[in-house]
């Protein structure tokens, strides 16, 4: 997903998975697909995750950027959220995805915000609200994830 240097964290968050041994930008990867889209998160607690798609790459015949990329942006933020809500002892796992495109893009950057509707014990809710350069809103989403326990490391249980 580019360079995660310029990912702020909450610092009790980055010190809550250092202790772990984990590289907490890498988890917050769409992968190799992410890599591919050129997705870049630039800030990312559980209450605001932010990150950044070029257009070119990443658009359908007609030139327009493609709806599926704009879920997989979609999805990818509030997942990251889901996670950090969820803290190192929960896996957020997407088990819902809803995406209304507004206008079409063809050139330059968009931008995703997520923000929690609903944080609870089992489950979480974000909206997802994508916009071009000129801050017109592309897509509105909503993620719901559920979180699962961290299964305990072979040889730890009792």
């Amino acid at each position: 997903m580019g360079e995660h240097s310029t990912t702020t964290f909450p610092q009790d968050i980055i010190d809550e998975y250092s202790a772990l041994g984990v590289d907490l930008p890498a988890l917050f990867s769409a992968g190799h697909l992410g890599n591919r889209m050129g997705v870049e998160i630039v800030e990312a607690s559980p209450e605001r995750v932010v990150g950044t798609m070029p257009v070119e790459g990443n658009t359908q015949p007609y030139g327009l950027l493609h709806g599926g990329a704009s879920a997989v942006l979609a999805e990818t933020l509030g997942s990251v959220g889901a996670m950090l809500h969820g803290r190192s002892s929960k896996i957020a796992v997407g088990v819902d995805l809803n995406c209304t495109h507004h206008r079409g893009v063809r050139t330059g950057i968009v931008t995703g915000v997520a923000t929690p509707v609903h944080r609870g014990r089992t489950t979480t809710t974000y909206e997802i609200v994508i916009t071009d350069e000129q801050d017109k809103r592309v897509c509105t989403a909503r993620l719901t994830c559920l979180l699962r326990d961290v299964a305990p490391a072979a040889g730890t249980e009792g």
